[in-house]
């Protein structure tokens, strides 16, 4: 009688039971990478070097939650480009608007408008940002997710928690400042119309 074949282990094994620093060094990377590419992105079309976002330090908190809301609804689709970027461009247009009302709501200012661009809504989100979406969170659930997955596995769990005490304790600093003094200005934000 032959046994049947154990089935093969994905780097996903165990998603549903994943610790706490899993999640936080995954919303850092995130937030690190968003906040790359918002500077860049600004320093390319505007030549200029500017800190974006409402903190002072090198992240960007809503690329941090999408990440974190795209490993729990799009974790098993990895192996599956076209509906992780379907998906990716949906939820992710939806956290942005979302992020947009509550920003505007509490401060009384806009980071980001696309008022002009082709098919915006209410100048929060718009077609090519949605798209822009899309193709990064294929990018981060096809391609960036399997790559961390491996590096948190090959940390120890000791380093792991150290650095999430490291970045943890900046952020709350920042937080508690920019609750107060949020970072504003050219380039940055708008006053709300």
């Amino acid at each position: 009688m032959m046994k049947d074949k154990p089935a093969a282990k994905t780097i996903f094994e165990g998603a549903d039971s994943r610790t706490f620093d899993f999640y936080v060094l995954w919303f850092f990377l995130i937030s690190f990478v968003g906040w790359l590419w918002e500077v860049g992105l600004h320093y390319l079309t505007e030549h200029t070097w500017i800190n974006r976002g409402v903190y002072q330090g090198p992240y960007l908190p809503i690329y941090g939650v999408g990440g974190i809301m795209l490993w729990f609804t799009l974790q098993r689709l990895y192996k599956k480009p076209v509906w992780t970027f379907l998906l990716s461009a949906v939820l992710c247009s939806v956290l942005e608007y979302a992020t947009s009302v509550f920003l505007e709501w509490k401060w009384g200012v806009r980071w980001w408008d696309y008022t002009g661009h082709f098919l915006n809504i209410n100048g929060r989100i718009c077609l090519v940002g949605a798209v822009c979406f899309g193709l990064g969170g294929m990018l981060l659930n096809c391609y960036l997710l399997p790559q961390y997955m491996r590096l948190y596995h090959r940390m120890s769990p000791k380093w792991r928690l150290i650095l999430c005490g490291i970045c943890l304790s900046v952020f709350v600093l920042d937080i508690t400042y920019c609750a107060v003094h949020p970072n504003m200005g050219y380039g940055i934000s708008e006053k709300a119309t």
